[in-house]
C-alpha cells in the first residue's frame, strides 16, 4: 500500500534524531585515523569539517524547507539539477549509509560482547532485528528511543571527559607537536571526520513527517550540527591532552586508550557502554533515514517500487525498512565493515556536493543564507573526497559505476520496452 508518511516530529524530535546520528560510532572510533592523518593536526581538520558540514547543514535546511518530503537530496537533485544527479546522490546515500548500518552494528557487538566471533556476528543480527522493529512501529518511537540513547550517550562522554581532567596524567604538551599536520594529511583527517558528521541529514530525509517543516527543519538542522560539533571538540581536545596522537593513531580504541593513558583506566566500562549506546542510536537513525530514502527513490522507479508502501497504520516505509534490515543483517552476519569510514565517507560528501550544487539554483524568494556558501560547500565536498585514502576513492568510484551503469540499463530496457 503506497501513501504519505504522518507528520509527527517536532523541533526538538528532529533535534534529538540529528544527534542521535551524529554522536555515534564516529565519536568513539573516527579520532584514531584522524590522528594517523594528521596528528595533532586533526583538531584543524575537525574545524574544517565542521565549517564545511555547516555550508552543507544551510543548504539542506534551506532545500528541506521548501521541498518538505521524504527523500533529502535525492529529491532535491531531481528537482533542482535532474534526475540523474538526484539518482546520484540517493544511490551514493543508501548504499554508503546501509554499509554504515553494518558498520554501527557490528562496533556495537565488538565494545558489548567478548566472546568469540560468531557471537559477536549474532549479537550484531540481532541489534539490527530491534533497532528495525523499533523503526517498523512508528516515528515517534523512533524519536522517543533516540532520546533516551543520546542522553545515555552525552552522560557517559561527560563522564569520560570529567574522569581525564581529574585523572592527573593529562598534559598539553601532548599538543606541542605539529610535525605530521602536513596539509594534506590534515584534509584527510577532515574528510574522515566529517563522516561524523554527516548525520543531520537525516532531519532532512525525514522532512515528510516533519511539523511545519518551513520552519522546523532550518532551526533544527543547525542546532544539531553544533551541539555536535561541540561535543566532538571537547572530546577530541580531551583525548589529545590524555594519550597523544601517536597514541590515538595506534589505537582502535581510541577513547579507552585516553582514559587508560590519563590514569583512569576504571572508566573504560563507560565508554565501552558510551560506544554501545551511541552505535545503537546512530544506527536507529540511520535506518530510519535510509528507509526514507528508499522510498522516494521507489516512488520515482529508481528503485523497485514495491519498496514505496507505506504502512497504513503505523505510516512508515515499512518495505524498504524490512528490506534494508534483511540485507544489513546478511552483511554483518558475512562481512566485516568496521572500516567503512572512509567509504561512506565518499559517498556522503558526494551527496552533499549535489545538495550544495541544489542549493546553489534556488531563487532569492527562497534562500534563507547567502549563495556563496553553497559555492564554498561544493568545493569543500569536492576537496575531501580527493584527498580520502585511496582505497576509499576506488570503492566509492566503483559504487558510483555500479549504481549509473545499472540505471543506465534499466532506462534502456524500459525505453525498448515502450517501443515495442
Amino acid at each position: 500500500m503506497s501513501g504519505t508518511l504522518a507528520r509527527r516530529l517536532g523541533t526538538r524530535d528532529a533535534v534529538v534524531i540529528g544527534l542521535g546520528s551524529m554522536i555515534g560510532a564516529g565519536v568513539f572510533a573516527a579520532f584514531g585515523p584522524a590522528a594517523r592523518a594528521a596528528g595533532n593536526g586533526l583538531l584543524i581538520g575537525l574545524v574544517l569539517a565542521a565549517f564545511i558540514a555547516y555550508c552543507n547543514a544551510t543548504a539542506s535546511a534551506q532545500l528541506a524547507a521548501v521541498h518538505p518530503t521524504s527523500g533529502g537530496t535525492y529529491v532535491y537533485g531531481r528537482e533542482r539539477l535532474g534526475h540523474w544527479w538526484g539518482f546520484t546522490a540517493g544511490w551514493g546515500f543508501v548504499v554508503g549509509k546501509t554499509a554504515s548500518c553494518a558498520a554501527m552494528a557490528l562496533t556495537v557487538a565488538t565494545y558489548a560482547i567478548p566472546g568469540p566471533w560468531w557471537s559477536q556476528r549474532a549479537f550484531a543480527v540481532a541489534c539490527v532485528a530491534g533497532m528495525a522493529a523499533l523503526n517498523y512501529r512508528g516515528v515517534t518511537r523512533t524519536a522517543l528511543m533516540t532520546r533516551v540513547l543520546v542522553a545515555a550517550s552525552l552522560t557517559a562522554l561527560a563522564v569520560v571527559v570529567g574522569g581525564i581532567a581529574v585523572g592527573g596524567q593529562a598534559t598539553v604538551t601532548n599538543l606541542g607537536d605539529w610535525r605530521h599536520a602536513g596539509a594534506y594529511g590534515v584534509l584527510q583527517s577532515a574528510g574522515l571526520l566529517f563522516f561524523a558528521f554527516a548525520g543531520f541529514a537525516r532531519i532532512a530525509t525525514m522532512g515528510e513527517e516533519v511539523r511545519d517543516p518551513a520552519r522546523t527543519i532550518p532551526r533544527a538542522i543547525p542546532l544539531a550540527l553544533f551541539l555536535a560539533v561541540a561535543v566532538y571538540a571537547v572530546v577530541g581536545v580531551a583525548a589529545l591532552l590524555a594519550a597523544g596522537p601517536a597514541r590515538l593513531a595506534a589505537s582502535s580504541a581510541p577513547l579507552v586508550t585516553a582514559v587508560e593513558a590519563a590514569g583512569v583506566g576504571y572508566l573504560t566500562p563507560v565508554v565501552r557502554a558510551g560506544a554501545v549506546l551511541a552505535s545503537l542510536g546512530a544506527l536507529l537513525a540511520l535506518i530510519a533515514g535510509i528507509g526514507r530514502t528508499g522510498l522516494a527513490m521507489a516512488r520515482n522507479r529508481d528503485l523497485p517500487t514495491w519498496l514505496a508502501a507505506v504502512h497504513p497504520r503505523f505510516r512508515v516505509p515499512h518495505h524498504a525498512e524490512i528490506a534494508l534490515a534483511v540485507v544489513v543483517c546478511a552483511l554483518v552476519a558475512t562481512v566485516d565493515l568496521r572500516g567503512v569510514i572512509g567509504f561512506s565517507s565518499f559517498g556522503v560528501l558526494v551527496y552533499y556536493a549535489i545538495a550544495n550544487g541544489s542549493a546553489f539554483t534556488q531563487p532569492a524568494a527562497e534562500r534563507r543564507w547567502p549563495r556563496w556558501l553553497n559555492a564554498v560547500g561544493v568545493a569543500g565536498c569536492l576537496t575531501l573526497v580527493a584527498t580520502l585514502p585511496r582505497q576509499s576513492v576506488l570503492a566509492g568510484i566503483l559504487m558510483f559505476t555500479i549504481g549509473l551503469a545499472g540505471r543506465a540499463a534499466v532506462l534502456a530496457v524500459r525505453s525498448g520496452t515502450r517501443l515495442g
